[in-house]
C-alpha cells in the first residue's frame, strides 16, 4: 500500500496524543484559555499537538505542518504537509462531554493522501488512504445508501462566535427538522464527518470550519464512497469555511436547502 508508512506513523501519533489527552482527562488538571469568543484551548491541546508533531517529524523531518495551535496558512504549499487538530471538540473535552478527537491528515501537492481521526472517549480509530477505502478500527466502512431525506439523519454544527448568522441558521435548521429524521450536533466536526463515512448519519453541513477540522475527515468520507463540496457545489471547502458532505442524494438535498436560505451558498441571507 502506498503511504502505508505514513498511515502507521499517523496512527502512532494519534494514539500517543490520545494517551496524553486521557491523562489530562483522568487527572482533571488542565488550564483553559480563550483564543476568541467561545474558542477554547487547554494544556491538553498544546501537549497533544506537540507530541503529534514530534512523532511525525522524527520519521519525516522535511515535511511541513498546518496545526491548529501553532501553524497557519491561507492556502496549502506545494509538497507534503500534515494538517493537525490536536483536540477537535476542545469545548466538549473541557466539560467532560464526548466526543473529542485527534485529527491528522497528510496532504501532498494539494490532495489528501492519508487520514486518521481518533475519537478518544470511545476508542474509535477512523482511517483512510487515497484509493484504499476507509476503516473504523479493523472494519471497512461506507456511507449510507439512504437517498430519501425524510428517512435521513443530518449532522451539523452551530456558529459559536458569528452570532449574526444565528437567525438564518435557525431558519435552515427548522426546514431540515421538518424534512428529515432529525438533526444532531456532536460538537466535533471531524467526528461528524466520520459518522457520515460510517453511515451513522446521511449528511453533514457546517459554516466556519478550518482546514484542521476537515482535512482528515473529508478523505475518510471520500474513501467511504461519499462526496464533499462547498455550499455552492464546488471545491472551496478546505479554506472556504463552508462544507457539505454525504452520499450524492443528500449532498444535493442539503445544497438546495442551504441555497434556499443563503444566497447562492454565500453568507448573504435571502429575502
Amino acid at each position: 500500500m502506498k503511504f502505508n508508512r505514513e498511515l502507521e506513523i499517523a496512527k502512532r501519533a494519534a494514539n500517543e496524543a490520545a494517551d496524553i489527552i486521557q491523562a489530562y482527562r483522568t487527572n482533571q488538571s488542565f488550564d483553559i484559555e480563550l483564543k476568541g469568543k467561545n474558542d477554547l484551548v487547554t494544556d491538553a491541546d498544546l501537549a497533544s499537538e506537540k507530541k503529534i508533531i514530534e512523532v511525525i517529524k522524527s520519521e519525516f523531518p522535511e515535511d511541513q505542518f498546518l496545526a491548529e495551535e501553532s501553524n497557519t496558512y491561507t492556502e496549502l504549499p506545494e509538497g507534503r504537509i500534515w494538517i493537525i487538530d490536536p483536540i477537535d471538540g476542545t469545548t466538549n473535552f473541557a466539560h467532560g462531554f464526548a466526543p473529542f478527537c485527534v485529527s491528522i491528515a497528510l496532504w501532498v501537492d494539494g490532495a489528501a493522501k492519508v487520514a486518521v481521526v481518533f475519537e478518544v472517549a470511545h476508542d474509535e480509530l477512523f482511517s483512510a488512504v487515497e484509493g484504499e477505502g476507509a476503516w473504523l478500527n479493523d472494519s471497512l466502512i461506507s456511507v449510507s445508501s439512504t437517498s430519501d431525506p425524510s428517512k435521513s439523519l443530518i449532522a451539523t454544527g452551530f456558529p459559536y462566535s458569528q452570532f449574526d448568522l444565528v437567525d438564518p441558521y435557525l431558519a435552515l435548521l427548522k426546514n431540515l427538522m421538518q424534512k428529515t429524521h432529525g438533526i444532531r450536533r456532536a460538537g466535533a466536526s471531524s467526528y461528524d464527518l466520520c459518522c457520515v463515512a460510517a453511515g451513522r448519519v446521511e449528511g453533514f453541513y457546517e459554516y466556519g470550519l478550518s482546514p484542521w477540522d476537515v482535512g482528515a475527515g473529508s478523505l475518510i468520507i471520500k474513501e467511504a464512497g461519499g462526496i464533499v463540496t462547498d455550499w455552492k457545489g464546488g471545491d472551496n471547502w478546505l479554506f472556504g469555511k463552508r462544507i457539505i458532505a454525504g452520499n450524492g442524494a443528500l449532498v444535493d438535498f442539503l445544497t438546495t436547502e442551504i441555497q434556499n436560505v443563503f444566497l447562492d451558498g454565500h453568507l448573504t441571507v435571502k429575502g
